[in-house]
């Protein structure tokens, strides 16, 4: 799998999940945008592992929330780089993953499950507008949104969390499906609960425990096993493929 001369956005990218999936593909030779919302030294330092792993990066500052700014970010990508081939949607609205602390359904308001909606499905949204016509051009381009495996599997009712995160997967089989006949694949990687990270400081060693009893690889991913499904539904190799949800999480989704 190689990636020499593509170029790959990757939303959310200075930490984490999205940190882990910029250098996957760096070492597979591509030029990557790590998007990042505040932290420019961290996006910065994922810079530097990018260009060590044997690729090419830069980064680029933008609340994909926005509109405007993700418009914005797409077209300095694409004169910075000169062309987009991948597309990851990986930003999300923080989220903290505590079942002792989550709230319950009485507790929430339709503002929680807005917010939840703006950062998963209209971050995806815009960003999606912003790079079709880039992708149309070819007629090529692959676009992976980053999902969970609470869509199929709600172990724990993070409600506004969760229903964010499977309209994201009804959108992404919409797109799927409209934008196939041009050459452009539209795939999701739904992760378990993935350690460390930000979103998962809170999780309780008690709670992750149980959740890695009931798994059948006996662990929890980690933020590079994530990487590797976004590169294959990125790839060629997946290339009659599209509308798809990959569940990455030691077979806890098994289907």
């Amino acid at each position: 799998m190689n990636f020499s001369g593509q170029v790959v956005l990757v939303t959310g990218a200075s930490r984490g999940i999205g940190a882990a999936i910029a250098r996957a593909f760096a070492a597979q030779q591509a030029t990557i945008a790590i998007n990042f919302l505040s932290n420019a030294a961290a996006a910065e330092e994922v810079v530097r592992q990018c260009q060590a792993a044997g690729g090419d990066a830069f980064a680029v500052q933008a609340d994909v929330t926005d509109p405007a700014q993700a418009a914005r970010l797409v077209e300095r990508v694409a004169q910075e780089a000169g062309r987009i081939d991948v597309l990851v949607n990986n930003a999300f609205r923080p989220y903290a993953f505590d079942p002792e602390q989550r709230n319950a359904f009485g507790d929430l308001a339709w503002a929680d499950y807005q917010a939840q909606f703006d950062g998963s499905v209209g971050a995806a949204f815009h960003l999606c507008q912003a790079v079709l016509p880039h992708f149309r051009r070819r007629a090529e381009g692959s676009i992976v949104n980053i999902v969970s495996n609470l869509v199929e599997h709600p172990v724990v009712p993070y409600h506004d969390y969760t229903t964010a995160k499977s309209a994201l997967v009804g959108f992404t089989r919409n797109l799927a499906s409209e934008f196939g006949p041009l050459g452009i694949r539209v795939n999701c990687v739904a992760p378990g609960l993935v350690h460390p990270t930000t979103g998962s400081a809170g999780t309780r060693a008690q709670f992750r425990d149980s959740l890695i009893a009931a798994t059948p690889l006996r662990r929890l991913a980690r933020p590079e096993d994530i990487a590797g499904p976004v590169l294959f539904l990125a790839s060629p190799m997946s290339g009659f493929m599209t509308g798809q949800v990959l569940f990455v999480d030691g077979g806890l989704v098994m289907r």
